[in-house]
C-alpha cells in the first residue's frame, strides 16, 4: 500500500467499499419504495367518506410531512451514494473533494459515501452554518439589546 493520494486504497478496500455502498443503496431504495406504498395507502382509505376528529387530521397531516421529509432525506442520501459510486468508477472515491488529500479508511469505513475529510468536512459546515445562522436574520433583536444597556446607562447618569 502506497501513501499517494490515488493509491491509498488497495483495489480490494475499493470493492468492498463498493459493496457497502451498493448494499446501503439497495436499502434506501426499499425505504423509499415502502414509504410511498405507504403514503399511498393512507391517501385512498377507503374510510375517507367518514367524518374525523380535527385532532386526527392535525395528527394524520403530521405523520405525512414527517413521511414526506424522510423519504427526501433517504433520497439526498442515495444521491450521496450514487456521487461515490461514480468518484469509484472515475477513480477519484476516497480523496478529499475540497482539499485533495485522502480521506482516512476509518471515515470511509463510517460513512461510505464521504466525499470530504473531517477537517474540510466541519470547515464546510461552519461556513454554511453562518450562512444560514437563523439569529442572523434577527440581528435587530441584539440592536436593541445594546440600546437598552446604554439607555439604563443614561438613567443612571441621570439618578
Amino acid at each position: 500500500m502506497t501513501d499517494n493520494k490515488k493509491g491509498h486504497l488497495t483495489q480490494s478496500e475499493i470493492e468492498k467499499f463498493k459493496a457497502l455502498l451498493w448494499e446501503k443503496r439497495n436499502e434506501l431504495l426499499g425505504n423509499v419504495s415502502y414509504l410511498e406504498k405507504d403514503i399511498k395507502k393512507e391517501g385512498s382509505s377507503e374510510l375517507s367518506h367518514i367524518p374525523i376528529h380535527m385532532a386526527d387530521l392535525g395528527s394524520d397531516s403530521f405523520e405525512q410531512d414527517f413521511t414526506l421529509d424522510l423519504m427526501d432525506s433517504e433520497r439526498k442520501l442515495i444521491y450521496e451514494i450514487d456521487s461515490a459510486l461514480l468518484r469509484i468508477e472515475n477513480g477519484e472515491y476516497g480523496i478529499c473533494d475540497i482539499g485533495g488529500e485522502p480521506i482516512p479508511k476509518a471515515r470511509l469505513e463510517a460513512i461510505p459515501w464521504a466525499k470530504n475529510c473531517v477537517k474540510c468536512a466541519s470547515t464546510n459546515e461552519k461556513k454554511s452554518f453562518k450562512k444560514n445562522d437563523s439569529y442572523g436574520k434577527y440581528s435587530y433583536l441584539n440592536d436593541m439589546d445594546e440600546e437598552e444597556d446604554s439607555d439604563s446607562d443614561d438613567m443612571k447618569k441621570v439618578s
